[in-house]
């Protein structure tokens, strides 16, 4: 599977950012009718490579891998007149150049390459250079959401509104390069924004969706474990393992006991929107994005609701053979249709496999192999679900199917992996990358 995703994107895309599976061809960034859906994440720097290149190392043949850091170094560049958001530059293409540098240096991991001289490391420092001014103009320390790469500048229509995931999401990816270069900025920078958004939680110790990054004031206050708010949690819990501060984990330890109190419903199963300030419901769905929980809990050692959280999107799966984007489990039915081939039910799948090695999450693994492979394989690709009800398809194979979803079907059935079996205080960031 992962072979016939990157050979067509190599053949097909390449340099682009993303396949078009339908049309065979490559897809980067909108500048002619430009809509945040496509330009926020492309920017023309060949962006499936750049987010694939650890996957190769780990599923691939070191061939592989050592031919994509090497055209990596030769053919991508990030002085690109493009407006990005900073959040999914981030995860995708920051977290990418480190994940590959630290599996090229590092001798545990098995994949170090002869001749390498840091280059990776390099274009991350760049990288993360065009990134900065997000900050630099904030009240708050909160980054604004968007940056011109190639100018270093915050266009001035930018909006102040940015969510808290975005917001405060990037203390894994700006810490590790601080600690490879030696620069603090980077983690500096970051820590203070993710200190900033959780210092406006409310008296329930719950977060907002949205805040505003000058005044601090929140826009939208439903709080849950879903979109916009989901990798927060996840990079406080990891911050921790990763960086060994004590501070992150409290804050991980306050979040999540209010998301067990107010957010999780008394079943135990459902993860609710609720508001920030009062705990009451704010809506009747939940969305696919916050698959990943159940596997965040496995880190935290809560096993029993890990379990318990999985059987949620496990049957929502069965029922449609995909995640559709949201589900109202009111009514039952589907709110949002589509699934663009999202790999959070499968790694939280893969998490609670790790943890258990009960083997009902390799049938579930196989469900989801045969469900990809039928639904949404096609001769150049996979392509994204429109409708999970009908079937239908979008010509569109995001970088996360290379970069995340085939990465943990794969490591979930290969128990013997070294990535499974190191005794170390590796994370998989929010887009499945190894730090």
């Amino acid at each position: 599977m992962f072979d016939h995703g990157w050979n067509n994107y190599m053949q097909h895309a390449y340099p682009e950012d993303e396949l078009n599976p339908f049309k065979c061809t490559g897809r980067g960034s909108d500048k002619y009718d430009p809509n945040i859906n496509i330009n926020d994440v492309l920017g023309d720097y060949s962006l499936t490579l750049v987010d694939t290149l650890d996957t190769l190392a780990i599923l691939g043949t070191q061939k592989q891998f050592e031919e994509a850091v090497d055209r990596v170094i030769k053919t991508v560049s990030f002085s690109q007149d493009n407006k990005v958001q900073v959040f999914e530059v981030n995860i995708r293409a920051l977290g990418g150049l480190l994940s590959a540098h630290m599996l090229a240096t590092d001798p545990s991991f098995n994949h170090t390459i002869h001749g390498y001289n840091d280059e990776l490391l390099h274009m991350a420092k760049d990288l993360a250079d065009r990134l900065m001014p997000a900050f630099l103009n904030s009240k708050t320390g909160i980054p604004f959401p968007r940056v011109n790469l190639k100018r270093r500048l915050v266009p001035p229509s930018e909006t102040t509104e940015t969510c808290t995931a975005g917001a405060g999401s990037l203390i894994l990816e700006f810490g590790v390069l601080s600690r490879l270069t030696g620069d603090p900025a980077y983690e500096q920078a970051a820590k203070k924004a993710l200190k900033a958004v959780w210092h406006r939680r409310s008296h329930l110790n719950l977060l907002g969706n949205v805040i505003d990054i000058q005044t601090g004031h929140w826009i939208h206050t439903a709080s849950s474990t879903g979109a916009g708010i989901d990798s927060v949690f996840e990079y406080m819990l990891k911050a921790h393992v990763l960086f060994g501060e004590q501070e992150y984990k409290d804050m991980f330890d306050q979040a999540y006991k209010a998301l067990l109190l107010y957010v999780r419903d008394p079943s135990g199963y459902l993860y609710r929107n609720v508001h920030m300030s009062t705990g009451s419901l704010m809506s009747y769905w939940i969305d696919s994005l916050s698959a990943f929980f159940p596997g965040l809990q496995v880190l935290q050692g809560d096993l029993d609701s890990a379990i318990k959280h999985h059987l949620v999107f496990y049957n929502i799966w069965r029922r449609y053979h995909a995640l559709p984007e949201r589900f109202d489990f009111y009514q039952k039915t589907v709110d949002l249709p589509y699934y663009p081939l999202r790999p959070e039910f499968i790694e939280s799948t893969y998490h609670l496999y790790m943890a258990t090695k009960d083997p009902f999450y390799l049938e579930v693994g196989e469900m989801v192999v045969e469900d990809l492979n039928n639904r949404t394989r096609v001769p150049c690709g996979f392509a994204s679900i429109g409708d999970v009800r009908s079937g239908r398809l979008e010509d569109r194979m995001e970088s996360f199917m290379l970069s995340e979803t085939l990465k943990y079907l794969y490591l979930l059935f290969d128990a013997d992996h070294p990535i499974n079996t190191m005794d170390s205080n590796y994370v998989f960031t929010t887009e499945g990358h190894v730090l």
